[in-house]
């Protein structure tokens, strides 16, 4: 009994000095119902600004950018603002 326990310790400590924490990972595409930031990487690839459009209008907001950058390891950030008051429009989806 003794021995398997020691068996089983060993393994997870094993697994976990090996295995990497990929603490420094960040997606290209983030975002929650305040905003987002989208990776430079994607700019010659996508079309930024229909992902930025959908992720807002999901919560039923507008897209407001706030700052462009195209220089490597860079992100863009947007916000997500409710629609101008007395605006009666819904945002709209980009679908292509």
């Amino acid at each position: 009994m003794r021995t398997i326990g020691m068996a089983a310790i060993a393994a997870v400590t094993a697994i976990l000095a090996c295995g990497s924490a990929r603490a420094d990972y960040v997606a290209p595409f983030q975002g929650n119902d305040t905003g987002g930031i989208i990776s430079a990487n994607l700019i010659g690839q996508t079309d930024i600004r229909a992902l930025a459009i959908n992720h807002c209008a999901q919560y039923g907001k507008v897209v407001k950018w706030l700052s462009i950058q195209k220089t490597y390891g860079s992100y863009s950030s947007f916000a997500c603002r409710w629609t101008r008051h007395g605006s009666y429009e819904r945002p709209l989806r980009v679908r292509y």
